[in-house]
């Protein structure tokens, strides 16, 4: 996938926790975790975006790092939605998949750029 699809999926991310926030019951326990869903959720691809601009290996794998995390937590909260059945799981599923397999391109990222890191040591020695 190139960075610019990948660009694309974290905004879409984004766009469907807004949406879902936006269509969350109006208590005090959905309104809390929704305005933490939103930080985290719109934080993946505004993350994304700044580890795309990096000025080197080790400041991509930092924001890499930075997104692995919000995503992570946009699951978090996803999970406690449905746990409290605020929203129905077959409701999220599809997003919760969807961040779920950003998370696990994110994490390949990560050590690809280790492991590139740690090859080109060895080559400049």
């Amino acid at each position: 996938m190139s960075a610019e699809d990948f660009r694309k999926r974290t905004f879409q991310l984004g766009i469907r926790i807004v949406r879902l926030v936006e269509a969350l019951p109006k208590t005090d326990p959905a309104r809390v975790i929704g305005r933490r869903l939103l930080r985290s959720g719109t934080a993946v691809g505004a993350n994304y975006r700044a580890a795309a601009r990096a000025q080197s290996r080790a400041e991509f794998v930092a924001k890499m790092g930075i997104v692995e995390e919000e995503c992570g937590e946009t699951l978090y909260w996803l999970d406690l939605l449905i746990e409290l059945q605020l929203v129905s799981h077959s409701r999220l599923q599809d997003l919760r998949s969807e961040a779920n397999e950003i998370l696990s391109i994110v994490v390949a990222s990560i050590r690809t750029a280790r492991g590139n890191a740690k090859r080109q040591v060895r080559y400049d020695d």
